[in-house]
C-alpha cells in the first residue's frame, strides 16, 4: 500500500504526464523497474519517458563516455519538455536524477521485471546482447527489442527463456511519440505479449500487436512504400524534395496527423464509406498504381539527389521551423508536443 501512495504522490509531481496513475497502481505488483540496455538515440528516449512515468529505471551500456552523451540527450530533451510547458525545472530535476547509469550488465539488468534492449540492427551483436542479458536477469523479466524491423524469432534464436522475448518498436523519439509496435517471435509467450500491451497502456503508450512477423513491421513498410514513390517522383523530375515534402506535410499528412488513412478513406466517400470511395475511384486509381514506383531497392544516386534536394529545402525554410539540423529538431518536437496535447497524450 505504501508503494502505491509513493507512486501517486511522484505521479502527481509530475504534473502533466502523470495522467497514468490510476492505471500504474494496479500494476505495481507486475513491473516496477525497468532497465534500458543501449543508450543511443534510442535507448536514452525510453530511460527518460519510464523515468517520466515515476518507474525505477536504470540505463546500460559499454562505456562511461557513451553514457555521458545520453544523459547529456536526456537533459537536452528535458529542457525542450520545459520550454513547451510540460514540465517544470523542479520536475525535470527530479526526473533527470531518478535514472540511474551503469556500465555493469549484471547491476543493470538483475532486478529489472522490463528490459527494453536497443542495440545495433545486426543479429550477431544482439545475439552477444541477448545471452549477457539473460545471465543476469531474474527468468520472468521481459525483454523488448527495440529492432526497426528484424525478426524476433531469429533474435532470440539462442535464448534460454525465447518465451520472454518481444519486439517493442517505437517511433523516434519514444518520449514523445506514443507508438509500439509489438511483434512476438516463433515461441513468445502470449501472457508475455498480454503483460507487454497492459503495461504500455498504463504509462500512456498505443502498442500495436502484428499477428504475424513481418520484417519491417507495419509503419516502416508504409514509410518505405510512401518514400519509394518519392524517390520515383524525384528521380523522374515529377517533382522536386522540397515540394514532395510539403505536399505531404500540408495534405494527407494532416490527416493522418489525426487519424488513420482507411478512417480517411471512411470520410473520404460520404455516406457510402470507405468501400464506395474505392469503388467510385477504382478505375483511376488502378492507373495510379500502374503508373506508381515497384522498384525492389532504391536506386544508387539517390542518396546523392535527395541530400542535394535536403539541403536546398533546408535552406529555404526560416529558422523558426528549422533550418538547421539543431532548430529543425526542436521545431519538430515542439509541434509533436502540441499534437500530442490535442490527443491528450500530454
Amino acid at each position: 500500500m505504501l508503494e502505491i501512495i509513493k507512486s501517486v504522490v511522484y505521479c502527481n509531481y509530475v504534473g502533466r504526464v502523470s495522467d497514468y496513475c490510476l492505471e500504474r497502481s494496479n500494476h505495481l505488483n507486475d513491473i516496477e523497474t525497468v532497465s534500458c540496455v543501449g543508450s543511443g538515440v534510442i535507448g536514452y528516449s525510453w530511460a527518460l519517458y519510464f523515468s517520466l512515468k515515476g518507474l525505477h529505471v536504470t540505463v546500460y551500456d559499454i562505456s562511461e563516455d557513451v553514457l555521458e552523451l545520453a544523459k547529456k540527450r536526456v537533459h537536452e530533451s528535458l529542457k525542450a519538455l520545459i520550454v513547451n510547458g510540460v514540465v517544470s525545472e523542479e520536475q525535470s530535476f527530479n526526473v533527470e536524477s531518478g535514472i540511474v547509469y551503469t556500465t555493469s550488465m549484471d547491476e543493470a539488468v538483475k532486478d529489472a521485471d522490463f528490459i527494453v534492449e536497443s542495440g545495433p540492427e545486426n543479429y550477431e551483436i544482439k545475439h552477444s546482447m541477448v545471452e549477457e542479458m539473460e545471465k543476469y536477469a531474474k527468468d520472468e523479466a521481459i525483454i523488448a527489442s527495440s529492432t526497426s524491423g528484424l525478426l524476433i524469432t531469429e533474435i532470440a534464436k539462442k535464448a534460454k527463456h525465447p518465451e520472454r522475448f518481444i519486439g517493442a518498436h517505437p517511433y523516434n523519439p519514444p518520449h514523445l511519440i506514443p507508438l509500439v509496435e509489438i511483434t512476438k517471435g516463433e515461441a513468445t509467450s502470449e501472457d508475455v505479449v498480454k503483460r507487454a500491451v497492459d503495461f504500455y497502456k498504463s504509462i500512456g503508450k498505443e502498442p500495436v500487436v502484428l499477428q504475424k512477423e513481418a520484417l519491417g513491421f507495419i509503419c516502416n513498410r508504409i514509410q518505405m512504400a510512401l518514400y519509394r514513390e518519392v524517390a520515383d517522383l524525384v528521380t523522374r523530375g515529377v517533382c522536386t524534395v522540397e515540394d514532395a515534402d510539403k505536399a505531404v506535410t500540408y495534405g494527407p499528412g494532416l490527416r493522418w496527423g489525426i487519424m488513420g488513412p482507411s478512417l480517411v478513406f471512411e470520410l473520404g466517400g460520404g455516406e457510402h464509406g470507405i468501400a464506395g470511395l474505392l469503388h467510385h475511384l477504382g478505375p483511376s486509381i488502378n492507373l495510379w498504381l500502374e503508373d506508381m514506383a515497384d522498384f525492389k531497392s532504391f536506386p544508387d544516386n539517390f542518396g546523392a539527389i535527395v541530400q542535394s534536394g535536403v539541403n536546398e529545402e533546408i535552406k529555404n525554410r526560416p529558422k523558426e521551423i528549422g533550418n538547421d539540423s539543431k532548430s529543425l529538431a526542436e521545431y519538430r518536437d515542439k509541434m509533436l508536443i502540441e499534437m500530442l496535447k490535442l490527443h491528450g497524450k500530454l
